[in-house]
């Protein structure tokens, strides 16, 4: 039986930072029967933050809007043990979204610049098959501490930041770390500390970077395709750690290895550290149209 809970408001006010006060906007309390959470977030525009919380809420929204100023969407269903949260912030005003994509193309520097601010803290208690999508704006996603089964994270013309700023690895073995970017940006840190053994890359014309500098907990298989964008890929700097690539390509991209990588067959690279039966190895299965892929060596601590 599935049932439907609907959000609850809060005016609880906080110290008031950058532009009006911070206020708590949303909370969504737990449910003992539930066992995992399938949460879905989208914004529109603005600056949003993940973080980890040690309270027991799903979700707790803080932002410096008014209720005048954007509308939300909002769904929640218990389904059998799992807690299915969706929940979509959309702008009531949405005038400068042609001039931040115009800037994305040509370089425009009269893009709006958006003062509106969400904070939502995840409670480090359940497990979460999370879903992040942004559209303009900035994100800074902390994962530190949590426990994440599954990660998708969609940006179009946001820039985003993604990290494990505790240095907290993530408390289970995640299935797949998924992210996308069309015009904006993606930067991942720290990646070893998702352990995750299956990271998808999707880049369209924006730019995306992928930190595997530190050494892998676990081995991680890493699917990826580039259109008209750039991906750098970040490796550890001891040559210890095995590492193959394979790169479908075109005569209209351009790609570039570390002297470390040879050759070992057709569209093919290795280090010396790889073989077929390496522990906590770095997988890479890449395809590039038009744009362009650069792997670099972190430098050395």
């Amino acid at each position: 039986m599935h049932r439907k809970i609907w959000l609850t408001c809060c005016g609880i006010a906080l110290v008031g930072v950058t532009v009006g006060q911070i206020k708590k906007q949303f909370t969504v309390e737990d449910s003992q029967s539930c066992e995992n959470i399938r949460l879905s977030l989208k914004a529109n525009s603005g600056n949003c933050y993940i973080k980890p919380s040690h309270n027991p809420e799903i979700l707790n929204v803080f932002s410096n809007q008014t209720e005048q100023t954007y509308a939300h969407n909002f769904r929640k269903e218990i389904k059998g043990k799992t807690c299915e949260v969706l929940l979509n912030l959309e702008e009531v005003q949405t005038e400068g979204l042609s001039q931040t994509i115009s800037a994305r193309f040509f370089g425009a520097s009269d893009a709006p610049v958006n003062d509106k601010i969400w904070k939502m803290y995840l409670t480090d208690a359940k497990p979460y098959f999370l879903e992040l999508n942004y559209g303009v704006g900035n994100a800074n996603v902390d994962l530190s501490g949590l426990a994440i089964k599954k990660l998708k994270i969609n940006t179009g013309s946001a820039d985003v930041n993604v990290n494990y700023n505790s240095a907290l690895e993530n408390q289970i073995d995640m299935d797949t770390f998924f992210v996308k970017v069309d015009l904006g940006s993606i930067n991942v840190k720290n990646i070893n500390l998702s352990r995750t053994r299956f990271v998808m890359a999707d880049v369209g014309f924006g730019n995306m970077t992928l930190d595997f500098s530190n050494k892998p907990l676990v081995s991680n298989k890493v699917k990826g395709t580039v259109g008209a964008g750039n991906l750098l890929i970040v490796l550890p700097s001891d040559h210890l750690t095995p590492v193959v690539v394979k790169i479908k390509d075109s005569w209209l991209c351009s790609v570039k290895l570390p002297g470390d990588l040879k050759k070992i067959g057709e569209n093919l690279y290795a280090n010396a550290a790889y073989s077929k039966d390496a522990k906590n190895s770095l997988s890479f299965d890449l395809d590039v149209s038009m744009g362009n892929i650069t792997f670099q060596e972190a430098p050395a601590h």
